[in-house]
């Protein structure tokens, strides 16, 4: 990255391809555009570069519902998805479409029959989330995909989770649009990509206006160097993603055993169907933000990062039916590439320990 940011390095502006650091600049744009291409088995011309999941998000359902408003005005989601998902649905009902619910099982599962019970002949566009980003619950998305495809909506898959953590050639196959991030698989913050197929790119609503960049879907002038950074990792991602998953199974086996000796600990979500490395667990008599404090630099959080600010039982949560009580009981923790075993012991001893004091403290 500090190759194309640094005083002694390329500066270029790489849609200035008229001069020599211009071309050097749009050379190293395209090649991390193949990476993210080859990351989602997909096309390098059908990645457009966006600022992260939740532009891409935005561009996605914004750009394909008013594209697609001729064939219909209704567009299906799920109440388990990332606040960039509901508030762009929200904004698409003030500008007169309507938004239907597929609404999942106690164990945050999604499946094509509840999808289907959401479905109406207006449908235009469903959008869901491969993995979930509180719970780590995966959803069939490739039968989801297939489903939509037949009764022929468009299909958007917020893959920001599943990125570094899942394959996604098979997966992400019936998906029209994938929304991706790069700080989600351990690359740069601030920039992520929209894949989009095929021929939907010719009719994609451009939500940023300017000169034109990203065959007019995305105007702006390119941060080469965070491109640069998201390309790097998506290779990354492609030569360890397995080793990692193994690793990263072996560390939530072992946080899982320090967490089943805590009397009224209970995880939150599909304990079959979830990615290793997200986990969010229910301590009964004990309030998150009290535990969140006295577990100091441990970093957990009681829900998403983008409102971990709110006091607010989570969302996700309350859509699985838990009740505000055990939401806001309730933790997520997170474990990746660059966890140790010494951490995880280190984290369990200290909610074993914690957990206890806390109850006494509340009675």
């Amino acid at each position: 990255m500090g190759g194309f940011l640094t005083a002694g390095g390329v500066f270029g502006n790489p849609a200035s391809v008229t001069h020599g650091v211009g071309r050097v600049a749009m050379e190293a744009v395209e090649s991390a555009r193949r990476d993210v291409a080859a990351l989602l088995s997909s096309k390098p011309e059908e990645i457009v570069w966006t600022s992260g999941a939740t532009e891409s998000i935005n561009l996605a359902l914004k750009g394909a519902a008013q594209a697609k408003r001729d064939s219909g005005a209704h567009v299906v989601v799920s109440p388990l998805e990332h606040k960039a998902v509901l508030d762009s649905v929200g904004w698409l009902e003030m500008q007169g479409f309507s938004v239907g619910y597929a609404e999942p099982d106690g164990n945050g599962a999604i499946s094509p029959e509840r999808l289907a019970s959401a479905l109406r002949p207006d449908t235009i566009l469903v959008s869901l989330m491969h993995v979930n980003n509180e719970t780590g619950t995966v959803t069939d998305i490739g039968a989801i995909g297939r489903l939509v495809r037949r009764h022929g909506a468009l299909f958007h898959v917020d893959a920001a989770q599943s990125t570094a953590r899942l394959p996604l050639d098979t997966a992400i196959a019936e998906a029209d649009l994938v929304s991706i991030s790069a700080h989600k698989m351990y690359g740069p913050k601030g920039i992520g990509a929209l894949c989009v197929r095929g021929r939907l790119g010719a009719e994609l609503v451009p939500q940023m206006h300017g000169g034109g960049h990203e065959l007019g879907m995305r105007s702006g002038t390119l941060p080469t160097h965070q491109i640069a950074g998201m390309g790097h990792a998506a290779r990354l991602v492609r030569k360890r993603r397995a080793a990692d998953a193994e690793r990263i199974r072996a560390l939530d086996d072992r946080f899982l055993a320090h967490i089943g000796e805590i009397d009224g600990a209970e995880i939150n979500g599909d304990p079959r169907h979830r990615v290793p490395g997200i986990l969010n667990v229910h301590f009964s008599d004990v309030e998150a933000e009290s535990l969140m404090l006295a577990l100091g630099n441990i970093a957990i959080s009681s829900g998403s990062a983008c409102t971990s600010a709110d006091i607010e039982p989570s969302h996700v949560l309350l859509a699985l039916g838990y009740g505000a009580e055990r939401a806001l009981s309730s933790v997520r923790f997170s474990f990746g590439r660059f966890t140790t075993t010494e951490e995880i012991d280190r984290a369990g001893k200290l909610v074993r320990d914690a957990v206890p004091v806390l109850r006494r403290i509340a009675r």
